[in-house]
Order: structure tokens, then sequence, then C-alpha cells
């Protein structure tokens, strides 16, 4: 029932940004924590980083800290703000929700979207 849409994917060169953007169909986002993952061409999904619910914290995986940064309107949107990426940044992102306050891995989180894709050249 609830449905997610990731936009802002593109190519973008090596040290370039973009911010990735995700509606959700629901009421409030802040009944959720809010997650990123990606996958890469033969590569298994990996965590990327999330967003507690109520906004108390957000985590990011060791690859991207310092670079990426989550945040949300806290109404139906979430954002993923890509800095200095690296060609290891390409893959298509997926953003996801989670009915728990402090999920721990994919399986925590139950909804998501189809996904946005990443190209970064060198």
């Amino acid at each position: 029932q609830v449905r997610l849409v990731e936009s802002g994917g593109g190519l973008v060169q090596v040290g370039g940004s973009l911010r990735l953007s995700c509606a959700a169909s629901v009421r409030t986002i802040n009944e959720y924590a809010t997650g990123w993952f990606r996958q890469a061409p033969g590569k298994e999904r990996e965590f990327v980083s999330s967003f507690s619910a109520d906004a108390t914290s957000g985590d990011y995986a060791d690859s991207v800290k310092g670079r990426f940064i989550i945040s949300g309107d806290r109404v139906n949107t979430v954002y993923l703000q890509m800095d200095s990426l690296r060609p290891e940044d390409s893959a298509i992102y997926y953003c996801a929700l989670s009915r728990k306050i402090d999920p721990v891995g994919a399986s925590d989180f139950h909804v998501w979207g189809q996904g946005t894709q990443v190209i970064v050249s060198s």
C-alpha cells in the first residue's frame, strides 16, 4: 500500500555531487525509520545510510561517512545528499522504510522503492 519513488540519480563526474529524493505515500514519514541502500552490477545490495524514526539519529556506512548526508522533511520525503562522489559509488540506489525505531539491516525494512541509478565517471 505504501509506495516509494526515488529520483535524482544520473551521471556525474568524480568529485561531483547529487541529491537523491524519495517520495513516500504516507501521512507522515516520522512514523518510520528511513534508509538508503545501493546495488552495483554483480554485487549484493549494501547499506548506505539510515535515519531513525522521529529523526533522532542518522547512520552511515563507513564508505560514505563524511561524504553523504541523509535528511528529510519529516512529512513524506527523504533525501540523500552525496558529495565527493567516487566511481565505486556507482549503483542503483533504493530508499526504504522501516517501522523499527532503529533498524540494523535490510531485513528490518518492509517498503522499498524502485531505485534510481547513479553513475560516477572518471
